[in-house]
């Protein structure tokens, strides 16, 4: 998933600011997002947590005004939580999609559910493989001809762990620290290059990578939780803690807009689940 450092130290600042802070007096709808990070943000505005932005502004009357930085470690504390530089007010006032329950920020309620995938390019010997767990029972001599995508850290990383397959896995970092491809165009690129063969990757990022090519080039299997791994999580937008009128108009625009939000996410290829009743707390993974 998108990742975000802790930035808990300006906390207080943040809360102690928004008191003077009165929402109805704004008239912008300020988002920090990175600029090149499809499926989710691109500075063309083409990713669909863009076009959620676009829809709330419009229904709010107000202009859609950005401040872009790319999603690195301490993303959310030079930006959300960040001061402008002549000391007045925040650089944004919203991130668009982060882990409902997220301990960095508070959060709106979830606007839509996913879960991890295992993509596997066809026609390179893996056609058979309709369920992740045949991977762990295959024959040794096919188990050693697998090129899997293994991150520095998450849920597929684990999973391979636990099946048995690490040392099957080609070794990605989930921030790539490259300006012209983020994760999703990286694995991507590699697919396409026949560097590695499959992946396992959350839903959006999956929903790009099918979507760079022809329609049907990849075997895309839904990962299921289980006890002790999750690979299904809520996703909501991020907001200073303390912001309490903002949360509420946030909580009555999705309200209002679930079906046009499910109809943008739709769009992009996306595996979504229905959303829990329990949106619980999400690690940064």
């Amino acid at each position: 998933m998108k990742m975000f450092s802790t930035a808990a130290r300006l906390f207080m600042t943040a809360t102690l600011a928004l008191a003077t802070i009165s929402v109805n007096a704004q008239d912008k709808f300020r988002v920090c997002a990175d600029p090149l990070n499809p499926p989710y943000s691109t500075k063309e505005q083409t990713g669909y947590e863009n076009k959620i932005a676009a829809l709330f502004a419009e229904q709010l009357g107000q202009e859609l005004e950005y401040t872009w930085l790319p999603e690195r470690i301490g993303f959310i504390r030079n930006t959300l939580k960040a001061e402008n530089d002549n000391g007045e007010g925040f650089k944004c006032d919203v991130v668009m999609g982060v882990p409902a329950g997220y301990d960095l920020t508070d959060t709106s309620k979830p606007y839509f559910h996913s879960t991890y995938v295992l993509l596997i390019a066809k026609g390179r010997g893996w056609d058979d493989i309709k369920d992740s767990a045949q991977l762990a029972n295959l024959p040794l001599d096919r188990q050693e001809k697998l090129k899997i995508a293994m991150f520095d850290r998450g849920p597929g990383t684990e999973w391979l762990q636990k099946s048995g397959l690490l040392e099957q896995g080609i070794p990605y970092q989930s921030m790539t620290g490259d300006s012209e491809h983020n994760t999703a165009m990286q694995i991507e690129k590699d697919l396409r290059a026949k560097k590695i063969d499959m992946v396992i990757l959350w839903g959006p990022m999956a929903g790009y990578v099918q979507s760079q090519a022809p329609k049907g080039s990849y075997i895309a299997i839904p990962m299921q939780s289980s006890p002790g791994l999750k690979f299904d999580f809520s996703i909501a937008v991020g907001l200073r803690q303390g912001d309490n009128k903002r949360k509420q108009q946030l909580n009555e625009l999705i309200d209002k807009n679930l079906d046009k939000i499910q109809a943008i996410i739709a769009g992009y290829d996306i595996a979504v689940l229905p959303i829990p009743a329990d949106t619980g707390k999400k690690d940064d993974d």
